[in-house]
């Protein structure tokens, strides 16, 4: 009997010890399945923000670029009013002619008129595509894509200044012109009353027009240079 009791027990034992196995064997599949799908989750999810990111820094950056060459083109076509203007100013200045001087007086100003809503375009279309320029590097860690983000960023700032310090040059370069009138005695161009603080305030806009277009053909050149890729060795 003890020693069937004996054979018995070690038989109940090993099917003790095959049910334990099997149930372990079977609760480590489940809870490695669970981590592998836990994995296979955060990795899609990991996938699916790198994808999101990667679309928003294109569209951001398609966005800025664009934005930006319309500042560039509208401060173009301000610069090229504002050229016109300060040459039919400086030829009425010296005009010996009464008519002539009215015909050159008309030519400035409405040059100056014109210059002005593309330089409030251009102003805020460079302020525009900064925020895009900020929008694009939030969606990158990339040293690189971050270094030249912050160029175009500083080029857009630069570039808001310039137009801005030309809006004032064209604005107290029509005040000039207007106040040009020719006098008969002696036969010159003088101006009906003081513009010596127009005269200031028109030089420090140029002064400071000169200075910030200094920093923007440095940060221009700075992104033309700029070597996106390491150089193979």
């Amino acid at each position: 009997m003890a020693r069937e009791f004996t054979k018995s027990m070690f038989a109940m034992l090993v099917a003790i010890m095959m049910g334990v196995f099997i149930i372990t064997y079977f609760v480590a599949d489940i809870v490695n399945r669970s981590k592998i799908e836990t994995l296979a989750t955060e990795h899609d999810i990991e996938i699916t923000t790198i994808n999101e990111k990667n679309e928003n820094f294109i569209n951001c950056f398609f966005k800025a670029s664009v934005v930006l060459d319309q500042a560039r083109e509208d401060r173009a076509f301000g610069n090229y009013h504002f050229d016109l203007a300060f040459l039919w100013y400086n030829s009425a200045l010296y005009e010996k002619n009464s008519s002539t001087l009215e015909l050159y007086k008309t030519r400035g100003i409405d040059n100056c008129t014109e210059s002005l809503p593309y330089y409030v375009n251009s102003y805020g279309n460079f302020e525009d595509a900064r925020i895009y320029f900020k929008e694009t590097i939030s969606n990158t860690t990339y040293d690189r894509h971050i270094t030249i983000i912050d160029l175009y960023i500083n080029l857009t700032y630069s570039g808001s200044n310039l137009s801005m310090h030309r809006y004032n040059a064209s604005l107290y370069l029509m005040y000039l012109t207007e106040n040009l009138t020719f006098n008969f005695e002696s036969n010159n161009v003088t101006y009906l009353s003081n513009v010596s603080e127009l005269l200031t305030l028109f030089n420090m806009a140029i002064q400071s027009y000169n200075t910030e277009l200094e920093k923007y053909n440095g940060y221009q050149q700075e992104i033309d240079e700029y070597e996106f890729f390491d150089e193979i060795r």
